[in-house]
């Protein structure tokens, strides 16, 4: 008898126990707010699919009476500048400090208890000191990004630097590098996959901190309409934003999954992938 936990689905029943769940969430929806409009047609709190369709189509591919500007793809564009910049930040900053602070003894002593302390702060909590030191412009949004993740893939890259066989460093001192050529030769290609592992893993914290402040002060982006409408409970945009927003989201995360696989295909073959 073949074990539960032996058992391994077909690509065909993968994809439908893939699209299972959605599915049925999709039919508690319908029946939700078909009972809901059936009492009350002009329900606001779950609107049917038309009223999606005719959201969707006003934001996304009919041109602003006011400024002739596409809402949605403006709002995209900007969260995107904004989360791209503070993730490629936090990924640059978080590769250089998490290695120093990983092979360096000298450099880890000084800089990582203050990365831990840093890590430990609530990144809404200083918000408002973002505001009121760096201005309501976009140089606050990004900082609150790095400021939210960079700490994290910081230590989570200290932790896979150290964690690397000391019989490499010793074997490369015997051949004779130095540090510098120590760390850019055998460190650095081994930490790069774990690096964008790290990424992927703070691509929602990264989004919640940047919806955080375009909710707050901003003029475009997807938190910002988000919170704008929803004084009107214009769930018909406020809900096919969400499912945007977890699109994007998605897409980022293979696409960062495709170029680990592309520049380490020996870690993802070493991970069984």
């Amino acid at each position: 008898m073949t074990r539960l936990i032996n058992r391994k689905a077909s690509p065909l029943l993968r994809l439908i126990l893939g699209a299972l769940p959605f599915i049925i969430v999709l039919i508690i929806y319908f029946v939700a707010s078909d009972a809901r409009l059936s009492v009350n047609p002009a329900d606001k709190l779950l609107p049917s699919f038309s009223r999606f369709a005719t959201a969707v189509e006003r934001m996304a591919f009919t041109p602003s009476k006011r400024t002739g500007e596409y809402l949605m793809l403006n709002d995209t564009l900007a969260s995107l500048q904004r989360l791209g910049i503070g993730v490629g930040l936090s990924a640059f900053i978080g590769l250089c400090f998490g290695v120093a602070n990983g092979i360096l003894p000298l450099f880890r002593s000084s800089l990582s208890p203050f990365v831990t302390t840093i890590s430990l702060i609530p990144p809404m909590a200083i918000l408002p000191i973002l505001f009121i030191m760096l201005g309501l412009g976009e140089l606050s949004k990004v900082t609150l990004i790095v400021i939210g993740i960079c700490p994290i893939i910081i230590r989570d890259i200290q932790l896979k630097t150290q964690s690397l066989p000391e019989e490499q460093l010793i074997k490369a001192q015997t051949l004779g590098g130095n540090s510098w050529q120590i760390i850019v030769r055998v460190i650095v290609p081994q930490i790069l996959p774990h690096l964008i592992d790290a990424v992927r893993l703070t691509l929602g914290s990264a989004w919640l901190f940047l919806i955080a402040a375009e909710a707050i002060v901003a003029t475009e982006g997807l938190g910002y309409r988000i919170f704008l409408v929803r004084r009107y409970l214009s769930m018909d945009i406020i809900l096919p934003y969400v499912v945007w927003i977890t699109l994007l989201a998605f897409v980022m995360d293979w696409l960062l999954r495709q170029l680990s696989r592309r520049l380490s295909p020996w870690h993802h073959q070493t991970q069984g992938g």
